[in-house]
């Protein structure tokens, strides 16, 4: 496999894995750093991996993730608004021989928090990775750090500048 097709790769997985159903016409969350934590359970065996980083995000930001989504090569997303804040959405993706079948539900509990879970497949396995199941919870922390820009992460004590 290449070093583009390598890159692209884990995008792809982030996106099938983290998809919000914001293609159902969501409320906008508030601009500014959010926190974003949760954990991975990855099978066989039943990996835990626990992550939290922060992010600085505006709705132009927000928009470019979204079109990335719908944009993704080799993927089919569909998104349904079941009331109340509560989506829930389905992807397929092809990518290099693995397709990647993920469904997940995304939770707007108000502008300033949300929750999703995710569940993916993967045939054949990738890595040795058959299926994920993902659990985050997103909260809205207030305005970002002066330097920080949109889409730029701080994890652990670094900080990673997001290149559009």
């Amino acid at each position: 496999m290449n070093l583009a097709k390598k890159a692209l790769l884990p995008a792809c997985l982030a996106i099938v894995l983290l998809s919000i159903a914001r293609a159902a016409d969501p409320p906008p969350l508030k601009e500014g750093l959010w926190e974003i934590s949760g954990q991975s359970i990855q099978n066989p065996g039943e990996k835990r991996t626990d992550f939290k980083y922060q992010i600085c995000r505006n709705h132009a930001y927000d928009n470019a993730m979204d079109a990335l989504e719908k944009n993704a090569k080799g993927c089919t997303t569909s998104f349904d608004d079941l009331g109340g804040g509560h989506f829930a959405s389905s992807s397929s993706c092809n990518f290099d021989g693995t397709l990647i079948v993920s469904k997940g539900t995304y939770t707007y509990e108000s502008m300033t928090s949300t929750h999703s879970e995710s569940y993916a497949t993967y045939s054949p396995a990738y890595k040795g990775k058959t299926d994920e199941h993902v659990v985050q919870d997103q909260h809205y922390l207030g305005g970002c750090p002066p330097g920080m820009k949109p889409g730029d992460r701080i994890t652990g004590s670094a900080l990673l500048r997001y290149r559009n």
